[in-house]
This record gives structure tokens, sequence and C-alpha cells, in this order.
């Protein structure tokens, strides 16, 4: 480690807790004034949750809905609160791209000279990403009632929505981490891409598991998408919950715990 980079570590230490709060609140708000003079940044959690919607509910619950023995009506009730969790997962890869965006336009060099938490910076991008995900939701429960679904449980749907914003913040670390090791968006969004697919269709989001092979169901039974999909359609719809609740909760702990001191340490130590 350089002498610059242990000073900037010790004077970041040195910042009280109510400084890097209110450097948090600045770097928040600056970063939603960057979304207002690019609305465009926010076609994807706009677009996003109507596209899949509409594809998942017209295109493939028909014939998944037949196996579920509720037809499409069926359907519907079933994977609104999987897409809930897919939306947690999808637009957290966001957060990285738009790091990494920041380190090669030369923002991230500007925000390290200046006397600012450095975890601020990225406690910042994590508030304004669960914002655009709370947004998306929105939008795709909108969808979801125009489609049929019926909404019996307003408790267990803000239930489902604060968990997927736990879960969502976790994965936001890994994507951070990813922004500061890999050189450009691009890198990010590949590999966000080999993470996501398998995560998200390797589990109970948008099918049920018990007609998939053994092997790939021992795989769902440990990807936490399943259980935050799993959790969310308990609490929203009805069916155990507690199992998938304290699942979910313990990967987002784990993860957390791993992906944020490395991704902190790694924003303050990259040259």
């Amino acid at each position: 480690m350089s002498a610059a980079t242990a000073t900037t570590i010790d004077a970041d230490a040195r910042i009280p807790l109510r400084g890097h709060l209110r450097h948090t609140g600045a770097l928040i708000r600056r970063n939603l004034l960057w979304i207002r003079q690019d609305p465009e940044s926010m076609f994807d959690a706009i677009l996003m949750p109507v596209v899949f919607t509409l594809l998942f509910v017209y295109v493939f619950g028909g014939s998944i809905g037949q196996a579920l023995g509720g037809g499409q009506d069926g359907y519907v009730q079933y994977v609104i609160p999987g897409m809930i969790a897919m939306m947690s997962m999808t637009l957290s890869q966001g957060v990285g791209t738009g790091f990494s965006q920041d380190f090669n336009s030369g923002v991230m060099d500007r925000f390290r000279s200046l006397p600012i938490g450095r975890g601020s910076v990225l406690f910042a991008k994590i508030s304004v990403e669960l914002l655009r995900m709370l947004f998306a939701t929105t939008v795709l429960m909108i969808v979801a009632v125009l489609v049929g679904f019926d909404i019996n449980h307003w408790a267990g749907l803000f239930a489902a929505v604060g968990l997927s914003a736990v879960f969502a913040s976790s994965i936001m670390w890994v994507f951070l981490t990813l922004g500061v090791i890999l050189k450009n968006a691009q890198s990010v969004q590949a590999m966000g891409f080999l993470v996501l697919f398998p995560l998200q269709f390797g589990s109970s989001i948008f099918a049920p598991t018990n007609s998939m092979p053994g092997w790939l169901q021992h795989f769902t039974d440990y990807n936490p998408l399943s259980t935050l999909a799993d959790a969310a359609r308990g609490l929203m719809v009805g069916g155990p919950v507690a199992h998938d609740l304290w699942v979910t909760l313990g990967w987002s702990a784990a993860i957390t715990a791993v992906a944020a001191p490395y991704a902190i340490h790694k924003f303050r130590t990259k040259n």
C-alpha cells in the first residue's frame, strides 16, 4: 500500500459518523440530479417490468398455468411475486456499470480527492439504485394489476418489497466490487449477465422446480433467488413463509458481510 493511499484511509477513518451521513446525503442528491438530467437512464426501470410481465404472462402463462392447475390467471398469481425478486437482482447490475462509468470518466478521482468519506460514495450509489428498484417495482405492480393480479395482502406486498430491497442491497455490493476491479462498464455488464442468467432461470421465479431434473433442483434449493421468490409468494399470495424468509435474510447478511468490506477496501486502494 502506498503512503498516499494509507494517508487517504487514515483521513477517512477520522471522519465522524455525522460527517459520513452528510456526505452520503449530498452524493444521493447529486446522483438524483444526474438522473433528472439524463432521464433515459430510467428506461430500464420503466420498460423492463412492462416487457417481462407481458412476455411471461401472455407467452408462457397459458401452458405453465395449466400445469399449475389455474390457467393464465393462476400463473399471474404465481409469477408476479417472483418477478419482484427478479427486479431486485436485475436492476442491481446497474450500480456496477454506473460505478465503472464514473471511474472511467474521472468523476471518482474527483470524489477521492475531496475530504469526504469513501464509503459515502458507495452508500449513496446503493441508496439511489434502491430507489430505482422501488420505482420499477411500482411499475411492475401497476402492470400486474392490469393483467389480473389480485392484491389480497397489502402488508404482505410491502413486506415482500422490503425483503427484496434487503437482498438487492447485498447484491449491489457484489456489483460495486465488479465496477471497481473490472476495466469498463461492458465488462461489468458481461460478468453480470453470466451471474444473473443461471440464477434467475435456475430458480422458482418463473416456474415450479418440481419438474426440473434432480441436479437442477439441488441447485435451486441453494439459489437465494428461489427462496426470495418463494418468500415473496408466501407473503403476497399465501403459503409457508418462515423458512424461505430466514434463508433469504441469511444469504443477504452473508453476502453483505463479505462483499461490503471488500468493495470499500478496493475503492479506497484503487490506483
